[in-house]
């Protein structure tokens, strides 16, 4: 039997952030989410300091979250990214 070796992404474990010492990382997770999207949104998905924000998104957000904020997204009803409508009187 010959086993084939299975090439997987490397994950790291995201550093120390000042604005988030405590050991819950909710909030970690929900702004680095939020901040990539508004970071490719102004700068493109190539721009390559995105990326920080999206490994550590990947790294602390449960992928049932993901999953969910995404489509959120996608319907462009996600809280912290949907467009504001601007109240007619």
């Amino acid at each position: 039997m010959s086993e084939e070796a299975v090439d997987y992404p490397q994950l790291k474990t995201v550093g120390f952030d000042a604005r988030f010492p405590n050991t819950n990382q909710t909030k970690n997770c929900w702004q680095n989410y939020v901040d990539y999207w508004k970071c490719v949104s102004s700068k493109g998905e190539d721009f390559q300091p995105c990326q920080q924000f999206q490994s550590a998104y990947r790294s602390l957000c449960p992928p049932a979250w993901l999953d969910r904020w995404n489509e959120q997204r996608e319907a462009g009803v996600f809280p912290a990214l949907a467009e504001k409508k601007e109240a007619h009187h």
